[in-house]
């Protein structure tokens, strides 16, 4: 692909689907390679509109609206970076040959569905999963929970970011775990994953690149395993690299490769990992840059964000590690609107330190607002000084 100049006839237009902090680093990351971007959220003023050449606000979930708007615009590239979506019409989009989808329209489409993703996993590529099973009542998912044993964990088919997650220990908690799931979904609200607690030491997310290589074939690399901790569900803290053996990294590629390989196309992948000693679970996918990936703004070479843009355009990629490093969450700590920061300066009086503000109009107690980046010798002290340094931020009413 050539990279024309941004507002002429020549330039290359690349469409973001969701505008959030990690579309607004892809945003940062394509302008600077001179790409004309349209950055696309269900609400104004969101990040990544804040950095682009122009910002439009639609229910990405209504078909036709998006297909007008990708219609209007014209992009040659459409990039998903949520999953509340219509998938149905990228589908449409990308047949009609009206653009390309990243990585492509059907990668998008199962993705975005646990069950489309759990099925091909575990029913078609055979790797190791946890135990599941697909309810669509309370009745089905109280069989469900019996079937496999407590404690499960019960997810929305349709979520992110640990949304409407939550687990279960006994049966006098499903009640409250349907609405929770039910409120949490964001399409196809009645239906759930129930899944078997596994008993795993770690979990990683490996982020995997899908990119051209000298000869013009795509080629798979992947970036050091990064660890995490969520809570329920929702990334708090990361680090990079995590330590695995040797033959659990080898079994991790694996599966990876294996996973983005039938999903096809370019861009980054983030695999989510379960690893116990040398065995590995696959447990989830996401076709665009990892919450948890965020570590690498300090880490690597070219950060996650970075090795997106550059293999949507087909351009070579790097990802070698700088040093080991970690990431946490500065939360909103309020339900307000132009909240402001206090404490920033302090937190960057030590050495090794990176502080990211999203710039979101409207702060939640739990809603990310920013992150705390380390960086040291060790991910031990990276992931204390991360901490300490997330925090020293402190939101305030503006």
């Amino acid at each position: 692909m050539r990279l024309g100049t941004p507002l002429s006839p020549s330039a290359t237009r690349v469409m973001l689907l969701g505008a959030g902090e990690l579309g607004k680093e892809v945003i940062i990351a394509l302008q600077r390679l001179g790409v004309e971007v349209i950055a696309v959220d269900r609400y104004d003023n969101a990040p990544g509109h804040q950095v682009a050449h122009r910002a439009h606000v639609i229910d990405m979930s209504d078909g036709t609206a998006l297909r007008a708007l990708i219609e209007a615009e014209k992009p040659h590239l459409v990039v998903p970076e949520i999953e509340a979506i219509a998938t149905e019409t990228l589908l449409e989009i990308e047949a009609a040959g009206l653009a390309e989808v990243i990585p492509t329209a059907r990668a998008a489409n199962l993705t975005m569905n646990r069950e489309g993703i759990r099925r091909l996993a575990a029913e078609t590529l055979n790797l190791l999963t946890s135990p599941y099973v697909f309810a669509d009542s309370l009745a089905e998912m109280t069989a469900a929970a019996e079937k496999l044993g407590y404690p499960v964990i019960v997810k929305p088919v349709m979520s992110s970011s640990g949304k409407g997650q939550s687990k279960v220990d006994d049966a006098s908690q499903l009640g409250t775990a349907w609405d929770y799931a039910s409120a949490g979904g964001r399409v196809n609200k009645g239906r759930v994953i129930v899944e078997g607690v596994i008993d795993f030491d770690y979990e990683i997310t490996l982020l995997t690149v899908r990119a051209l290589g000298a000869s013009g074939q795509v080629e798979t690399h992947f970036c050091e395993p990064i660890g995490h901790v969520q809570v329920k569900g929702d990334y708090v803290e990361s680090w990079q690299p995590q330590a695995m053996s040797a033959a659990a990294l080898q079994d991790a590629q694996a599966i990876a490769a294996a996973v983005t390989g039938n999903l096809g196309g370019r861009g980054i992948f983030g695999v989510e990992l379960f690893v116990k000693g040398d065995t590995v679970w696959f447990s989830e996918v996401s076709p665009r840059p990892h919450d948890t990936g965020m570590v690498t703004m300090a880490t690597q070479r070219q950060n996650e964000f970075e090795l997106h843009a550059r293999a949507i355009l087909g351009l070579p990629v790097d990802v070698s590690l700088r040093e080991p490093g970690a990431s946490a969450v500065i939360y909103g700590g309020m339900d307000a609107t132009s909240i402001a920061f206090e404490g920033v300066a302090d937190a960057l009086r030590t050495p090794g330190i990176d502080i990211r503000l999203f710039g979101k109009p409207q702060a939640f107690a739990r809603r990310r607002m920013g992150v705390a980046l380390a960086t040291a010798t060790t991910t031990d002290d990276a992931r204390t000084h991360a901490k300490a340094a997330a925090a020293a931020v402190r939101p305030v009413k503006g």
